[in-house]
């Protein structure tokens, strides 16, 4: 293990705020050489899942991880466990503490993890809530790293709703260099707090937009990203959101005002004709199936990282 991920050994991942710029260039470097093959950490450990919200690329992603690993992993569905029936979050916690080696929680609340992590001694890793979605960006830079050869100084334009992973992307890109735009309408913005903790972390290495203006946002991009108008638990607001929400669209047009080379990701599940266009997200210069693959390769280095993985 290398000494940037070796720090993360027996720690919480609750926000990306909780890595340094080192420790996730560790990350990115480990999950490379795990993807091509390089490498391959080995951890007979239990991962346990613990998700309220519904889960494709999360669940599988990790659970195929740990897999590969050497581990094994216990899905801990709310229906069939006491979490459902209303057991305290403070109990279920320290008798999983027992059994488990690391916890991944996927949930709505952020204050539901913090409570696990303050009575688990065991990793507990933030698989989403509705302030950050710290996992899919390890994905998303791993990508614009293998796109363009290196993070420093690449700028990503994130458009529509200014939500988890909107938060997620401030906080990732200031930490590894890369300026980020995020253009959102005036009433769907990213909470302030996380704009400014993204400014400190930024410093002078890289700048951080915030906009209603689609067209200057995506002015020379080298990557546009988009997510649904509406996350999970948000669906019946849909419908009266895609008039609010068609400018910041994904589409052709948008698309040729960015740079030459640019890419485009999506953390999916996608509405294709609402927040990005058929022709774009299956055209040349997407990469979103890369970036959906790069969950595992991910989750796998940070499974590793957390567990000290033996590394051959």
């Amino acid at each position: 293990m290398s000494t940037d991920t070796a720090s993360l050994k027996g720690r919480d991942l609750l926000s990306l705020a909780d890595l340094t710029s080192p420790e996730i260039d560790g990350l990115l470097e480990l999950a490379a050489q795990i993807k091509v093959g390089q490498v391959k950490p080995h951890c007979p450990k239990v991962l346990g899942l613990l998700f309220t919200k519904a889960s494709t690329r999360t669940r599988v992603s990790f659970s195929v991880g740990m897999y590969r690993l050497g581990g094994q992993v216990i899905d801990l569905r709310p229906d069939a466990t006491q979490v459902g029936r209303g057991e305290p979050l403070e109990d279920t916690a320290r008798v999983l503490d027992r059994y488990l080696d690391v916890l991944a929680i996927r949930t709505y609340e952020q204050q539901d993890l913090n409570i696990f992590a303050q009575y688990a001694s065991i990793p507990v890793i933030n698989a989403l809530t509705d302030l950050e979605h710290p996992c899919q960006i390890f994905a998303d830079l791993l990508t614009l790293r293998e796109a363009f050869g290196q993070l420093e100084g690449l700028t990503l334009t994130y458009l529509g709703d200014g939500n988890n992973v909107a938060h997620s992307l401030l906080l990732g890109c200031a930490l590894v260099g890369v300026n980020i735009r995020v253009a959102t309408p005036l009433d769907y913005q990213p909470l302030p707090d996380f704009v400014e903790k993204a400014k400190i972390l930024a410093g002078d290495r890289s700048s951080v937009l915030i906009t209603t203006d689609p067209q200057k946002a995506v002015d020379g991009a080298h990557a546009l990203y988009t997510d649904v108008w509406a996350s999970m638990g948000q669906e019946e607001l849909a419908s009266n959101r895609i008039p609010i929400f068609q400018p910041y669209q994904v589409n052709e047009s948008l698309l040729t005002k960015a740079d030459p080379n640019a890419i485009v990701l999506h953390c999916l599940p996608a509405h294709r004709g609402e927040e990005i266009t058929a022709d774009v997200m299956e055209g040349a210069q997407s990469r979103v199936w890369d970036q959906a693959e790069n969950r595992l390769h991910t989750q796998q280095a940070l499974l590793a990282s957390v567990l000290g993985a033996k590394i051959d």
